[in-house]
């Protein structure tokens, strides 16, 4: 048994029409309702719900400073590598675009972790493209190996990979994995990913079981917005978290709401999603969910990112590089996307700060696994 299982009780088309047709009647009904449900999150990302962002930001903020306080957790990217073995038509390191290819090496990746970590961070995520023969498991491992004296937490945004691989990398310290289906859309995945590992879609979407089934401590969930509709790719992100909070109700899930971005040969979104969308949907999984961590990165703008530290999100990125060796080895090498907030550090937590919100460089400790052990 898999998230497939559940996936394929449900249809695209109909999950189009049910959430097109919702009334303002049937938002108001759900808005007055204590415990949102799955039915109701797809009310909440409706049009019809676009009068209500107020009404729904309001409660947002409400939900999110019970549970998480006044806090927002900052974390940093660190790309290893732009090597890829997949054709993706969103992606700058897709295999067919012709960039110049790098993989860092342990000073490299040493001298990026001395960078970072003057910066104030202690959460890293580590990313890569997919390419298994140059960084593979062993590649991963040896990283974290290397950099985990440096760090609290470490993440990875990697290829998927098998359940004894990710065992393998919790032993080593890896916190969470960062997985996103892209789309939930069957055939629009295959258009977008016509060749390399990416291409099977069955293998992406059970990656949050293999990780649940290793124990890892989190999971991120999301679709990247403007492949199709993102209300429907939403609904079926918070059917699969639904799903794996039921299963493996050990973990700890995050949503990230990752919009394309411009980059070399890039592609132009089918869907666009606005800026008020964004609002809507923000609030709406906070509405869902009050547990589930809501991240928001650089790909977003300043302004927006200012507004949303209200809306429900706990976690933000900052300075970001999307390319290896970006932050003091290679800065002018080619990046995977653009970035619209290019702020520094320093400048972000100011803003976090000025609006009454504590800055936290990390969320957990392995030393909390010893203290509940004795």
């Amino acid at each position: 048994m898999s998230f497939k299982n559940t996936f394929e009780k449900y249809d695209w088309d109909t999950l189009e029409k049910e959430i097109y047709k919702v009334t303002a009647k049937d938002v108001e009904k759900v808005l007055l309702k204590e415990k949102i449900k799955l039915e109701d999150f797809k009310t909440l990302i409706s049009p019809a719900a676009k009068p209500y962002i107020e009404q729904m930001a309001q409660r947002s903020n409400a939900i999110t400073k019970k549970r998480f306080g006044n806090t927002i957790q900052m974390y940093i990217p660190m790309y290893l590598s732009n090597e890829c073995q997949n054709i993706c038509t969103y992606c700058g390191f897709s295999m067919d675009n012709g960039i110049r290819r790098k993989t860092l090496s342990d000073a490299e990746i040493l001298k990026e972790v001395e960078h970072i970590k003057k910066l104030g961070y202690d959460h890293i995520l580590l990313v890569t493209g997919e390419a298994n023969k140059t960084v593979g498991v062993s590649y991963i491992k040896h990283a974290i190996d290397l950099i985990r004296s440096q760090f609290s937490n470490i993440s990875i945004e990697v290829q998927p990979l098998d359940q004894e691989d990710y065992e393998t990398l919790i032993t080593s310290g890896l916190y969470a994995v960062l997985v996103y289906q892209e789309t939930y859309h069957k055939a629009t995945y295959k258009t977008h990913h016509p060749k390399g590992r990416k291409s099977n879609f069955d293998y992406r979407l059970d990656t949050p079981d293999r990780l649940g089934k290793a124990g890892i401590h989190k999971i991120g969930l999301g679709a990247l917005f403007g492949l199709e509709d993102w209300r429907v790719d939403s609904f079926y992100t918070a059917l699969h978290l639904k799903y794996l909070q039921k299963t493996y109700w050990k973990t700890k899930y995050s949503i990230s709401f990752p919009r394309l971005r411009p980059h070399q040969g890039g592609l132009a979104p089918k869907v666009e999603m606005t800026d008020t969308d964004l609002v809507q949907l923000i609030c709406a999984y906070r509405l869902l969910d009050e547990d589930v961590e809501l991240s928001l990165s650089t790909r977003e703008s300043e302004i927006f990112r200012n507004h949303s530290i209200h809306l429900g999100i706990t976690s933000i990125s900052a300075e970001s590089k999307t390319n290896p060796g970006g932050y003091s080895v290679e800065p002018e090498s080619l990046e995977q996307f653009e970035i619209s907030d290019e702020r520094t550090t320093e400048q972000i937590k100011h803003m976090i700060q000025s609006q009454g919100y504590e800055v936290v460089w990390k969320d957990w400790s392995k030393s909390y696994v010893n203290l509940s052990s004795t």
